[in-house]
C-alpha cells in the first residue's frame, strides 16, 4: 500500500495525529499578531485541537451536532473545526460579511448547536437574532475586546475558558480524546460548505474527511508540494477554495499555513512570507494586475519604455512556455533580459518571487489575464470544479496551459459531457449530497454523476472548455448562442473596468452595464486634471465615457463572431456589491438579480432612441439603512456593432 492510499484511510484528526508522529516540531501554522509572527508546530496544533475538542464536548456538543464558524482566518478557527471533527461533530463556515438576518436563516437551516466567532462584531450579529435561533446553546469567541459586558451571560464563553474545560476533561480521562479520534471514519461528514447562491439561497454541501484528503492528494499528484512549502491563508474560510487548502492540501502534504494579521494587511503580509504556491479568486488577480499597471504608469519614462518593450517579448515567450514548445534562442535571450531587468523586480514587489505555482478558480479568468501573468513569470494556472467536488475536478499542467481552457481532469477523476452540454464529474471528492435537501441531492447526483450546471466541451487537446452556466448561456433573437461570462471577462481585462454585466438574451444585440475601476480610473482622471468627488461623479464624466468606449471598441475588434459585439452600454452609477445582493460572497455576478434591480436601465439599453435619462439610484448601507438619490445616466451606442 502506497502512502497516498494509506492517507485516504484517515479522518482529518487522524491525519493530523499522523503528522505529529512524522514531524512534530515542523511548523504547521503561523499567525501574525501585533506585527509578530507566532508559530505553531504540528505538535502544538494537535494539542490545541485536543483542548478544543474536549472543551466542546464539555459544553454539550456531540456527534452529529453542527458548530458554525464566523471568523477571519486564524489558528483558532482550525482548532475549533478539527476539534469538532474529533468528537464526530460537524463544522460549517459562514461569511463574515453576512448580515444578521442571513446568519439566522443559515443557523436555522443547518440546525446549528454552537457558534464560534472571532470578535465582537460577529458576536453582536448572532446576538441580534438570538430569539430566532433557539438551537444555539453556546457562542464561543476568540477576541475578548468589547466582551466584558457579556461575560455574565453563560450563553457566551471565551475560547481560553473552553481550553481550560478541555484540559480538565483530559486530566480526568487521559484516554478519552484518543478514543474519540480513533472512532472517526473517512466517510463521516465533517463539514458543511455553503454554495455560492448565484441562483437562490445557499445549500449546505456535506463533505467528508475522505473528500478533502482525496482532493489534496489528487492536486499534489499533478503539482508536487514539499512540507517546507509556504501558503498564505487569506481567502474566506467559508469558501471551498480556502477549505480545500486548509483541510485537504495542508493535511495531505504537511505544508505550512500562514495567517495574515488582518484582511487589510493580507497583501503586505504575503510579501513577508513569499509563498511557494497561492490560490485566489479571479478578483484577486484582477486587482493585482491593476496595481501592477498603476506602478508602471507612475514610474519614470525609461522604465515605462523598457516595460512596454519587454511585455511584448514576455507575451511571445509565454506562448512557448505554456504550450511546452521549444523557444527560439533569440526570444529566449530577450525573455531572460526582460525577466532580470523588469519582471523579477516587479514580481518581488508583489511578493511572488518564490512562487512556483499560482492557481485561480471559483469563476473564469480571461485568457488575456492568464497570458499576462505567464509573461511576467508567474506560473498562473486555472482550476475548475465546484463546492460539491471540493473545488477541483480539472486543472492545467505545467507546459500545457491553454488560457481558453481549464485543463484536464485530476488523477482519479472521471469527467464527461452530457447530451445537453452539461459538464459531469465523478471522484472520491464528490459530496454525498446536500444537508437536509434530498430532492436537490437527487438532482445533483442523478445517474451517479455530479451535475455541475455548467455548459462546456472537450477540445482536441483533451482540455475542458467551460462556456458558461447552463442557465446563463444566452441566445439572441436569431437563436445565435453567446456566453455573457466570456464577454465580461474580455472587458474586465482592461485595467479600467472592474465589473461588467452582459445582456442580450432574446434581444437584437448585446448590451452591457459597466463598473469602472475607481482606483485606476480615479488615478487616470487625476492625471488629466478631471475633478470628481464620488464614484457616481467619476462614472458620469464625459472623458471617462470616452475611455470606456475605447475599451468596448477594443473588445469588439477581437470578437470572433459578429453577434458577439457589444452595441450599447451604460456606466453604472454605483459599484456592484455583495451587501446589495448583486454579487455572491465570492464575487460572482447574480445576473438575474442585477437585471431585476436595474430593470429600468435594461429597458433603456435596448431603446436606441434614448441617450440620457434621469433615474433614481438606491443605496443600501451595511447597517441595513438605505437611501435614494436622483442622477442622470447616459447610454452609448458603439460604432460598427450591428
Amino acid at each position: 500500500m502506497n502512502t497516498n492510499d494509506k492517507l485516504l484511510e484517515y479522518s482529518i484528526p487522524q491525519l493530523l495525529r499522523w503528522r505529529v508522529g512524522s514531524s512534530p516540531k515542523r511548523p504547521a501554522l503561523r499567525e501574525k499578531d501585533f506585527g509578530i509572527w507566532n508559530t505553531y508546530t504540528w505538535e502544538d496544533y494537535y494539542t490545541y485541537v485536543r483542548k478544543t475538542a474536549l472543551g466542546l464536548k464539555s459544553i454539550g456538543l456531540a456527534k452529529g451536532d453542527v458548530i458554525a464558524i464566523i471568523s477571519d482566518n486564524i489558528p483558532e478557527l482550525l482548532f475549533t473545526a478539527i476539534g469538532a471533527h474529533s468528537i464526530g461533530a460537524i463544522s460549517a463556515g459562514i461569511y463574515q460579511t453576512s448580515m444578521p438576518a442571513e446568519i439566522a436563516q443559515i443557523l436555522g437551516y443547518l440546525k446549528v448547536s454552537a457558534v464560534f466567532c472571532d470578535n465582537q462584531e460577529q458576536v453582536d450579529k448572532v446576538l441580534d437574532v438570538r430569539d430566532q435561533i433557539p438551537n444555539v446553546k453556546k457562542v464561543i469567541f476568540e477576541d475578548p475586546r468589547g466582551m466584558r459586558d457579556y461575560m455574565s451571560d453563560d450563553w457566551f464563553i471565551d475560547i481560553r475558558d473552553l481550553y481550560k474545560l478541555g484540559d480538565k476533561e483530559h486530566t480526568k480521562n487521559p484516554e478519552l480524546f484518543e478514543s474519540l479520534v480513533d472512532a472517526g471514519k473517512p466517510d463521516d461528514v465533517c463539514h458543511l460548505c455553503l454554495t455560492s447562491g448565484t441562483t437562490g439561497l445557499p445549500k449546505g454541501t456535506q463533505l467528508t474527511h475522505k473528500n478533502y484528503i482525496n482532493m489534496g492528494l489528487q492536486l499534489t499528484q499533478v503539482d508536487h508540494l514539499e512540507p517546507t512549502d509556504e501558503y498564505v491563508s487569506f481567502l474566506p474560510f467559508a469558501w471551498i477554495g480556502e477549505q480545500m487548502n486548509s483541510f485537504g492540501v495542508a493535511m495531505a502534504t504537511g505544508i505550512t499555513l500562514n495567517f495574515p494579521e488582518s484582511v487589510e494587511t493580507a497583501m503586505s503580509d504575503l510579501k513577508e512570507i513569499g509563498p511557494h504556491f497561492m490560490f485566489g479568486a479571479p478578483r484577486i488577480y484582477e486587482t493585482i494586475r491593476s496595481e501592477i499597471w498603476l506602478k508602471i504608469d507612475q514610474s519614470y519614462w525609461l522604465n515605462k519604455l523598457f516595460y512596454n518593450y519587454f511585455i511584448k517579448v514576455g507575451l511571445k515567450a509565454a506562448d512557448y512556455r505554456m504550450t511546452g514548445k521549444p523557444m527560439p534562442l533569440g526570444l529566449k535571450i530577450k525573455s531572460w533580459l526582460g525577466t532580470q531587468l523588469i519582471f523579477r523586480p516587479l514580481v518581488n514587489q508583489i511578493g511572488f518571487l518564490r512562487l512556483r505555482r499560482a492557481y485561480t478558480g471559483g469563476a473564469a479568468l480571461g485568457p488575456e489575464l492568464f497570458t499576462f501573468y505567464q509573461a511576467i513569470g508567474v506560473n498562473l494556472k486555472q482550476i475548475y470544479g465546484q463546492t460539491e467536488i471540493v473545488g477541483i475536478a480539472y486543472m492545467h499542467r505545467d507546459g500545457d496551459v491553454r488560457p481558453k481552457t481549464v485543463g484536464k481532469p485530476l488523477p482519479g477523476t472521471q469527467c464527461k459531457i452530457a447530451e445537453d452540454g452539461e459538464i459531469l464529474s465523478r471522484s472520491d471528492s464528490v459530496t454525498p449530497g446536500y444537508y437536509d435537501l434530498p430532492e436537490k441531492t437527487e438532482e445533483l447526483l442523478e445517474g451517479g454523476w455530479l451535475h455541475s450546471g455548467d455548459a462546456g466541451f472537450i477540445d482536441e487537446n483533451g482540455h475542458l472548455v467551460v462556456i458558461d452556466r447552463l442557465s446563463d448561456v444566452m441566445h439572441n433573437n436569431k437563436d445565435e448562442m453567446f456566453s455573457p461570462m466570456f464577454l465580461e471577462n474580455a472587458l474586465k481585462f482592461s485595467p479600467y473596468i472592474k465589473e461588467a454585466v452582459i445582456y442580450g438574451d432574446k434581444e437584437d444585440f448585446v448590451a452591457c452595464l459597466i463598473n469602472v475601476d475607481p482606483i485606476v480610473v480615479g488615478k487616470w482622471a487625476e492625471d488629466r486634471g478631471i475633478s470628481f468627488t464620488t464614484y457616481m461623479d467619476l462614472s458620469s464624466q464625459p472623458e471617462v465615457a470616452k475611455l470606456m468606449m475605447e475599451q468596448v471598441l477594443d473588445v469588439n475588434s477581437r470578437a470572433e463572431k459578429e453577434h458577439f459585439k457589444i452595441k450599447r452600454f451604460a456606466l453604472l452609477y454605483k459599484l456592484l456589491d455583495t451587501d446589495d445582493g448583486e454579487l455572491t460572497k465570492t464575487g460572482k455576478i447574480r445576473r438575474k438579480f442585477v437585471k431585476e434591480r436595474y430593470q429600468n436601465l435594461y429597458g433603456y439599453l435596448y431603446d436606441e432612441s434614448v441617450d440620457k435619462k434621469e433615474v433614481e439610484a438606491s443605496f443600501q448601507y451595511q447597517d441595513g439603512q438605505s437611501t435614494t438619490v436622483k442622477t442622470s445616466i447616459e447610454f452609448f451606442t458603439v460604432k460598427g456593432a450591428k
